[in-house]
């Protein structure tokens, strides 16, 4: 359901945020920020601006109800924020929607000096303290890929169409866009070599992903009905699940990742909410023929009408030859979130349904996003064969796997008919030697 705060018609005082490509006034993600030489705190992005929420509360732009939850959303982590349900959330972005859109008063459009920090000259961080984080594979077309490169006759393994598959990532290298991604070292064995040796990775990867920001939680030994699931999903951002696949390729058997992945995951660092993506709800896609339907404990007829997300997705490099040159960056892939095989609902719901509890701040990675066609393949891992097919670049030099120096960069971009396009911000990251 949507409402005035997505009137595509509705503009802001903030002049930058009119038009903006991620952060009209229809969208007001929530993050994390820090002005130059000051404390972190909660901020509303606003266009080109971050609106204060200390200081909003401080000259006294909230009451009632609303005062708790502002509150809660101008800490330096949001998990506070988070655990608040839907209603509280909504009645928060009314009230910003009212605050920063052309109703605003006059004497609220005269603290604009107070209220207002320029987002270039801030520092953003991680939004929420991230208790636990777990990482899908819900990409059904990276999955087939991927599948194909290991297993040509059976690139799916024999369970994928019936659980959402998972593995438990690292929390605590979880970072915003914009951190340095040191080339991780670990063991490496490819087919040529006859024990592993240790060093620098030789192939390293990025991944597409969004990342899904859980929200009020339960309690241990109480699943989430998958009917339920979709109130505990309340944010999304960009995620790049860095992967080194050569270490990956030799430490995976038979447990799955370890040092090939929780090196470093990028995030990008706003918070967009639930409520703002309402009119981006669509179908989740239907099966293909002959695919087995979920089982009762992840099949809900609202989740398959409204549980999918009408996200673009895009995948840009950048190398020091070509930031040299002022090259435009090379456009790596374009897909949707409309490919994912699992719904947000189906992956909550599972992940609950042996009685595991969620808390607000946990993170979702939602696995990589990939198209059918190779233009919309999200990592290179795919677009390369495993690094047998080099991609050639504008500048004459050509690209297996990421090299030092190499920069990759999210973006993405709700988009519907009648309604304001919203952005999440870019999640960015550049490779660097190994210290």
């Amino acid at each position: 359901m949507t409402n005035h705060t997505h009137d595509v018609r509705r503009r802001s005082w903030v002049a930058s945020a009119n038009g903006h490509p991620d952060f009209p006034v229809q969208n007001l993600p929530f993050g994390v920020f820090s002005p130059h030489g000051e404390m972190p705190r909660g901020g509303v992005a606003i266009g080109d601006s971050i609106l204060d929420l200390p200081a909003a509360l401080e000259v006294g732009l909230f009451g009632g109800v609303v005062q708790d939850v502002a509150a809660a959303a101008a800490e330096p982590q949001l998990n506070r924020l988070l655990n608040f349900d839907a209603g509280g959330r909504e009645a928060l972005r009314d009230r910003l929607f009212e605050i920063l859109s052309d109703e605003a008063t006059a004497s609220v459009r005269a603290l604009e000096p107070r209220l207002l920090h320029r987002a270039a000259d801030c520092t953003l961080h991680v939004p929420a303290q991230i208790g636990d984080y777990t990482d899908f594979y819900a990409g059904i077309h990276h999955a087939n890929n991927v599948g194909r490169l290991l297993r040509p006759d059976t690139p799916l393994s024999p369970n994928y169409k019936y659980v959402p598959i998972a593995y438990h990532g690292r929390a605590s290298s979880i970072q915003p866009s914009g951190t340095p991604v040191h080339r991780p070292e670990g063991q490496r064995k490819p087919g040529s070599e006859t024990v592993p040796s240790f060093g620098p990775s030789r192939s390293l990867d990025y991944e597409i992903e969004l990342g899904i920001w859980i929200g009020p939680g339960n309690k241990l030994g109480e699943p989430i009905p998958i009917a339920a699931a979709h109130a505990h999903a309340a944010g999304f951002c960009l995620l790049n699940d860095w992967s080194a696949r050569d270490l990956q390729g030799w430490e995976y058997q038979p447990l799955g990742p370890l040092l090939s992945k929780n090196f470093l995951t990028t995030i990008s660092p706003w918070i967009v909410t639930a409520e703002a993506l309402r009119p981006f709800r669509v179908p989740q896609k239907p099966r293909p023929e002959g695919d087995p339907a979920p089982l009762h404990h992840l099949w809900c007829e609202f989740d398959q009408t409204h549980g999918a997300l009408a996200i673009e997705l895009e995948v840009l490099l950048t190398t020091r030859v070509t930031r040299a040159r002022g090259m435009d960056p090379h456009v790596l892939s374009v897909s949707s979130t409309r490919h994912l095989y699992w719904t947000f609902a189906q992956m909550i719901a599972h992940h609950t349904s042996n009685g595991c509890n969620l808390r607000p701040g946990d993170l979702f990675g939602s696995g990589t996003i990939s198209a059918p066609g190779i233009e919309g393949w999200g990592s290179l891992l795919e677009i390369t064969e495993g690094g047998r097919n080099p991609i050639h670049l504008a500048s004459g030099e050509t690209r297996r796997f990421l090299e030092d120096g190499d920069e990759i960069i999210f973006r993405a971009r709700a988009v519907r008919d009648g309604f304001a396009s919203l952005g999440f911000g870019e999640c960015r990251g550049t490779v660097v030697s190994t210290p």
